[in-house]
């Protein structure tokens, strides 16, 4: 049983580090891989194509060589077979200075004789030497004797020894007449065809991907708040029709939202209208205590009013434009000051960002009025990147229970219990301040604050 166990364990651990291994296999391949669709798109179609051209093309031309290179070692071992006819037909050509002629001027061999024993060692094969086997092949067909061939010199000459009854044959023979090779023609090949190919796919991809990049820059500019005036449906059918449901539902939501800001004019219109008329009654009415407090809490509700529509309206009509954050936030600065609270300022980066600058303002003014309202201390630190705006605003006040700080951007919610109205607003400038946020793409959260109390952190693309 023991024995069982040991080997199922062998087993998981295996199986573990073989999972492990291809996830990291995995994982390295997908950091490899480029991320980009046009990327992507000349690997799904330079790949295969280069692939099949060359497999298509190797094998053809490796065909194409075996054959030629079997005739052409048949054709020199033919010549030597017949050098060697004439070396036995003439005995009498002591020197053998008419065979030398003949090899020499009809067949383009240089022939000498060695002694009868001067054969050198048979060598190592070479590996894959298509022209070695050849030769080897034909000689044993052809002379059917005891011979040496040497086809890896680094010359041009092949040599080859052939022994015979009294003397060894020593032959040396262009290797391009024995050998085709033309791995040069081979890679011109392969390299122009791959190159008219990347061109041609990369100017095809180019006008294929293009419309898909305006389709996202349209979409991430309309969930920054900002225009794409020059977007229309372009590219292949799918893609148009991408970009006409993108037009559709950007037409909707604007519709929506502007049918809601009519909507609230209107009430905001009657109301105020209403809040109006209560003013001049009590103002007829005369000073009294009673008459005293119905007055401030007409005033209260006409304060509420203008909040709630503040925050359903979300300052929809103002168009995104390039703004001097460095001076947004050294007017956030002197206003604190001027109301009586200690506040600095920094600002890391280049100070122009596009974004709606009432709304934005409000956005950071909504922050700086909570620290002041429960801190004697802020700081306000901007900092802008190549893709994001931060800024952050810290204070030195009580700050707010972690647990809390996700429940106060909720509409209408106040921390304090008692709700007392003369203790803070109406519960909405957080609620605004992250909606206005989130309409720039961003938004906003809430942490420690290295002063001791609550920190505020505004963070949207530039």
């Amino acid at each position: 049983m023991s024995t069982l166990d040991s080997g199922l364990s062998l087993i998981r651990t295996a199986r573990r580090r073989v999972s492990a291994a291809n996830g990291w296999l995995g994982q390295a391949f997908k950091n490899w891989m480029p991320k980009g669709l046009y990327a992507r798109a000349l690997l799904i179609m330079i790949v295969p194509m280069v692939v099949l051209q060359s497999v298509v093309a190797f094998v053809f031309m490796e065909r194409h060589w075996n054959t030629v290179t079997r005739r052409l070692s048949a054709g020199v071992v033919q010549d030597i077979a017949a050098l060697m006819d004439v070396y036995k037909g003439y005995p009498q050509d002591k020197d053998h200075a008419l065979l030398r002629r003949i090899a020499q001027q009809r067949l383009g061999l240089v022939v000498d004789f060695l002694p009868a024993g001067d054969m050198p060692p048979p060598g190592p094969k070479p590996f894959f030497s298509l022209l070695d086997q050849s030769l080897s092949v034909q000689i044993g067909r052809q002379i059917s004797r005891p011979f040496w061939i040497d086809t890896v010199g680094r010359s041009s000459l092949v040599e080859i020894r052939i022994q015979l009854d009294d003397a060894v044959m020593r032959v040396f023979a262009q290797r391009s007449a024995a050998y085709a090779s033309n791995s040069d023609i081979f890679f011109l090949w392969m390299v122009g065809t791959s190159t008219i190919l990347l061109i041609v796919a990369v100017l095809f991809l180019r006008n294929q991907i293009k419309p898909i990049v305006r389709l996202a820059d349209a979409a991430e500019s309309f969930g920054k708040g900002r225009e794409a005036p020059n977007f229309r449906p372009r590219g292949a059918r799918e893609v148009r029709r991408a970009a006409q449901a993108f037009l559709e539902m950007k037409g909707r939501v604007e519709r929506s939202i502007e049918q809601r800001t009519a909507m609230l004019a209107g009430v905001s219109h009657d109301l105020r209208t209403i809040l109006t008329r209560f003013k001049l009654e009590l103002a007829l009415i005369g000073d009294s205590p009673e008459v005293d407090g119905m007055r401030k809490d007409v005033d209260e509700m006409a304060a509420m009013l203008e909040a709630y529509l503040a925050f359903a309206r979300g300052d929809s009509g103002e168009h995104a434009q390039p703004t001097d954050m460095a001076a947004a936030l050294e007017e956030l600065r002197s206003d604190a000051e001027r109301n009586g609270h200690a506040a600095t300022v920094t600002f890391q980066g280049l100070p122009v960002v596009t974004v709606k600058p009432a709304a934005f303002k409000r956005c950071l003014g909504n922050l700086v009025s909570n620290a002041a309202r429960y801190a004697s201390k802020i700081a306000i630190a901007g900092h802008r990147d190549h893709r994001w705006l931060t800024v952050t605003i810290d204070d030195d006040g009580p700050g707010i229970p972690q647990n809390m700080r996700e429940e106060v951007f909720k509409p209408f919610l106040r921390l304090d219990d008692a709700r007392n109205q003369d203790e803070g607003g109406t519960g909405l400038g957080l609620a605004i301040t992250r909606d206005i946020a989130r309409s720039h793409g961003g938004d906003v959260t809430l942490g420690d604050s290295p002063m001791g109390g609550l920190r505020a952190t505004v963070r949207i693309p530039v």
